[in-house]
């Protein structure tokens, strides 16, 4: 599905969580604003298979999420590579 997004929580016990979920936000202007709210907010809020999950970022140690949106706060390394 193009639409389609994903995410992987890694927490800070060495577990992960991957979540895929269809496109949230209108356009790319939208999708920053809503990333911005929810770092504002420290807590992922995420509704899957009925069930509201509530993970606050005390948790967690980094989101990997895909595909990268074309729009990105200014702050954000480009073109990097995991190594």
């Amino acid at each position: 599905m193009k639409d389609e997004r994903g995410l992987t929580i890694h927490f800070m016990d060495g577990t992960n969580l991957r979540l895929r979920f269809p496109k949230q936000a209108p356009n790319e202007h939208a999708a920053v604003l809503k990333l911005k709210e929810i770092l504002n907010a420290r807590q992922l809020l995420v509704e899957a298979e009925g069930a509201l999950l509530i993970i606050p970022f005390e948790n967690i140690k980094y989101i990997q999420s895909y595909p990268a949106p074309k729009k990105l706060p200014e702050t954000t390394v480009v073109a990097a590579s995991v190594s």
